[in-house]
């Protein structure tokens, strides 16, 4: 029986046979529809006219008579285990009708233990699985003829493990001898044994879990102390998650302050540079700032002639028309470069003295000339 596994281990891993996906039943209902529950006398339809065999239902069937196979089960807490048992008999020939017998809460509570659901939860869940297309509603827990009669029950499904209960080695000891039988494969790792052993293990977990959901100590049947104990706990966890998230907010705003300080750094670079770029192009030896006072200066020298200083020789007007040549006799005899330098106070002592000589006696000898600088002159007459 699908639900009635023992110890670990569930339904069974095994990968599930590949075959044509089909409408689900023989009727091709669709899948957005849940599976039908069966009728509580037998069959909701017509029984097949004949028996069919193992060989004739691999080979395949028509359209209208499906090979009509049965898995039986508990189906506490359905899991992926239970579903994967499922898929496995719906594949098992090509035309498959798949009917699920689920136990009633008596029966379970009687050979197996107390259910974490109930039977009507048991079924619904049964009805919404998309390989399922009748439910069998408080199935027993052995096969008779006569149920495998009224519901024209073709084969049964199930793993082949010898399932010991009510008093049996093996319950479907008698489907196998019939020919009856075809074995599915367990799902490893997942059963609701181990659903319920993870939640005993974390009990403590779990409560918690839920009076943080707004159940009462009430509803979880949790005592005073542990009340308080487990809410005491769930305040420590929100500090500590508060600070974890202060920690990680705190820790993303230094990233960010240290990226954008980062940016900031290499704007001020670039601006910089580009300050420093223009300063230079503008004040430097070839810059725009030089190049402007030179030109200003050309202006205001083309506006304003040049003059020479106050008392320059060289500039004086009288000066430059005693350089003036006054006749061509002293232009030929002497170079135009030469200037008479002033007489020394010896020479002007030498002429007054001449002088008077000359007015105390006349017709005196004349005195041999003599050059002063290169000069034909004649210095006393």
């Amino acid at each position: 029986m699908g639900g009635r596994k023992r110890g670990r281990g569930g339904n069974g891993t095994v990968a599930p046979q590949q075959g044509p996906q089909k409408p689900r039943g023989a009727n091709g209902r669709a899948l957005r529809e849940p599976a039908i529950f069966a009728k509580a006398n037998g069959s909701t339809s017509d029984p097949p006219p004949e028996k069919l065999t193992l060989a004739q239902a691999r080979r395949g069937t028509p359209a209208n008579r499906p090979v009509r196979v049965y898995a039986d089960g508990i189906f506490d807490l359905f899991h992926s285990g239970h579903a994967r048992a499922l898929m496995q008999a719906k594949n098992l020939f090509p035309n498959t009708h798949l009917i699920v017998g689920v136990c009633s809460d008596e029966l379970t509570h009687k050979y197996k233990g107390y259910t974490v659901m109930t039977e009507d939860e048991r079924y619904d869940a049964l009805r919404h699985c998309r390989y399922v297309d009748e439910v069998v509603r408080d199935a027993p827990w052995t096969l008779s003829p006569e149920f495998l009669r009224d519901h024209a029950i073709d084969f049964v499904a199930h793993d082949d493990i010898p399932y010991t209960s009510a008093g049996s080695e093996d319950v479907y000891k008698h489907i196998k001898e019939a020919g009856m039988f075809v074995a599915t494969q367990r799902t490893e790792g997942i059963s609701t044994s181990d659903l319920i052993t993870r939640i005993v293990r974390d009990y403590d977990v779990y409560a918690r879990r839920n009076l943080q959901r707004g159940y009462t100590a009430r509803e979880l049947n949790v005592g005073f102390i542990n009340d308080k104990k487990y809410r005491l706990q769930n305040q420590v966890d929100k500090m500590k998650e508060t600070v974890r998230t202060v920690e990680e907010k705190s820790m993303q705003l230094v990233y960010r302050v240290e990226e954008k300080s980062v940016d900031l750094i290499h704007k001020w670079e670039e601006k910089s540079r580009e300050f420093i770029g223009s300063f230079l192009e503008l004040f430097g030896p070839d810059g725009a700032w030089n190049a402007i006072q030179e030109r200003s200066g050309r202006m205001l020298q083309a506006l304003s002639p040049y003059s020479s200083p106050r008392g320059s020789p060289s500039s004086s007007p009288t000066r430059r028309r005693s350089l003036s040549p006054q006749s061509p006799t002293s232009s030929s005899s002497s170079p135009p470069s030469s200037v008479s330098t002033p007489s020394s106070p010896t020479s002007r002592r030498t002429k007054k003295g001449g002088a008077s000589s000359r007015a105390a006696g006349a017709g005196t000898d004349r005195r041999p000339t003599r050059q002063h600088g290169g000069q034909s002159g004649k210095l006393y007459s």
